[in-house]
């Protein structure tokens, strides 16, 4: 038990010794390594002092570096800049100029061609100017005209209205316009204004028209034209229908004047009927209108209504009837050449035989002639030569016979 408390006390004491010396021993070590870290720690702060001076020097060092090269940087970057606009601009010149070059290639033609049309342009401006002056001109020549028809058609119309013989000169002017624009002449083929005197006294038609194998057509001219005149001036219906009434009138008087002279039965060769020329179209149209009877009542009395196209085709029909009578009487006389032509044929071939019976005489007398020449003139000739007779240098040719079958004309062209 005391051995045990012995050990206990050595035990605890040995424990106490070595807790003391282990403290001990971790105060010195730990005392050290404050020491240590201490001087660790003041060496830190003096290369921390040193890092901080470093940094600073390497921020301003890093601020003139950064100051230096902007510096730097644009003297470069003007110099990079002149280099590189002087580049372009020797690039944009070089470009240039081949561009040049090439639009001039390019455009030249195009040139030319413009050149070309505004001489064409310019040209056709002038013409322009001038037609445009001609045009202008013939305006104002149209527009007198123009003016001066209208003021002759008024004087014309007002001449008509107030004095009638003025009115049966302009018919029968008309009348003779219309014959001979369908190719009829006065003095051959019609007569204007012909007298003939009858039991009732002297009747003097208008124009009386020829026609092939003697034939007479009477034309005579009416020309009713107040009354239509004061209808056509008329500003109500009421007027201008009695205006029409009283032109309707008018025509149909004429009519029965015309019917009445019978100029159709003072010729032997008129058809039975006497045409009835109105110069105006209008004029026969608006009767008709008013009276669509007034066409019969005119056949009635033999009395044709013509107007300028009626009589036009009436005309033209006579003036064809001449032509091909003249024609006819043509080819009866190239007819009448052939057969005279013919007949003095014949009486060439009669000649001509007696000649060719004349010739085959001749033809046969001539060889006759040949052959007793032959006979009894140059064998005797011979005989003197065959004697030794000297009769001269020069032979007697043979003289050839005829032939008597006459050449005729196929044997000429083989």
């Amino acid at each position: 038990m005391d051995i045990d408390l012995a050990t206990v006390t050595i035990f605890f004491v040995g424990t106490a010794l070595g807790a003391l010396l282990a403290w001990v021993f971790i105060s010195r070590l730990k005392d050290s390594e404050i020491t240590e870290a201490r001087i660790e720690n003041a060496t830190l702060k003096a290369k921390g002092s040193s890092f901080e001076n470093q940094i600073t020097e390497l921020q301003s060092a890093r601020e003139a570096l950064v100051a230096q090269f902007q510096v730097t940087s644009n003297e470069i970057l003007e110099k990079a800049q002149e280099s590189f606009l002087k580049r372009a601009d020797e690039r944009f010149k070089q470009s240039e100029q081949s561009s040049e070059e090439k639009i001039k290639a390019l455009l030249n033609p195009v040139g030319e061609k413009l050149k070309n049309y505004e001489e064409q342009v310019t040209s056709l401006e002038k013409m322009r100017v001038d037609s445009f002056g001609e045009l202008k001109g013939l305006i104002n020549s149209m527009r007198e005209g123009q003016e001066a028809v209208r003021r002759e058609a008024q004087r014309l119309g007002n001449s008509l209205t107030n004095a009638p013989k003025a009115r049966g000169r302009w018919g029968e002017q008309q009348l003779k316009n219309v014959l001979e624009y369908c190719g009829l002449a006065q003095h051959t083929d019609f007569q204007l204004e012909a007298s003939i005197n009858t039991d009732e006294g002297r009747l003097r038609p208008d124009a009386i028209v020829k026609i092939p194998g003697g034939k007479l057509l009477v034309i005579d001219a009416k020309v009713s034209l107040n009354d239509y005149q004061s209808a056509f001036e008329a500003t109500d219906d009421e007027t201008r229908n009695a205006a029409l009434a009283a032109h309707v009138t008018s025509m149909r008087n004429h009519v029965k004047q015309l019917g009445a002279k019978a100029y159709q039965t003072q010729f032997e060769e008129a058809p039975d009927y006497v045409v009835m020329f109105v110069p105006g179209e209008h004029f026969v149209a608006a009767a008709l209108e008013q009276d669509p009877d007034l066409w019969d009542f005119a056949f009635e009395k033999n009395v044709l209504l013509a107007t300028p196209t009626n009589l036009v085709a009436i005309a033209r029909t006579v003036a064809q009837v001449w032509r091909q009578d003249s024609l006819a009487k043509e080819a009866q006389e190239i007819g009448r050449m052939g057969t005279e032509l013919y007949e003095r044929l014949s009486v060439a071939a009669d000649h001509l035989k007696k000649v060719g019976s004349g010739l085959n005489t001749a033809v046969n007398s001539y060889n006759k002639f040949v052959g007793s020449f032959e006979r009894n003139v140059l064998s005797s000739g011979r005989r003197l030569s065959e004697k030794g007779i000297e009769i001269g240098n020069r032979e007697i040719d043979e003289v050839p016979s005829l032939e008597s079958i006459p050449r005729y004309a196929e044997d000429a062209n083989d």
